[in-house]
């Protein structure tokens, strides 16, 4: 887990640094069910770029939320998986995915492509 020396002023803060960025809560709600390879995280997360996937899965991985294996195989099989930690953040992030269920009209947005059946859901 990467050492953080930022002051927060609201607990709150601390749960959106950590889970915030574009897909990071998608990909904490995927791994919820399941182990990906990176493959299978792109496969599903078709709008993101490798470039960014790979930047918000490290990024998940030195909050200490996922872990990520490679096997010593050819060629290289890597599998990102939920770490005890980022577990205990399935409570947090069912509650933020219903608010966004019952609220998406509200805000005006639409889903284009709702991908929770593979989440908590």
């Amino acid at each position: 887990m990467k050492e953080r020396k930022k002051k927060y002023f609201h607990p709150i803060e601390v749960t959106l640094d950590v889970v915030c960025g574009k897909w990071k809560g998608v990909i904490l709600c995927l791994l919820q069910e399941k182990d990906f390879r990176f493959g299978e995280l792109k496969e599903k997360l078709f709008a993101v770029t490798p470039k960014v996937l790979t930047q918000q899965l490290r990024e998940l991985e030195e909050d200490g939320l996922i872990t990520r294996t490679v096997y010593p195989q050819v060629p290289p099989k890597v599998v990102y998986s939920l770490t005890p930690y980022g577990k205990d953040l399935e409570e947090t992030l069912r509650m933020m995915e219903n608010w966004g269920k019952t609220h998406q009209e509200k805000v005006g947005h639409e889903f284009e492509e709702d991908i929770s059946e593979a989440g908590l859901s």
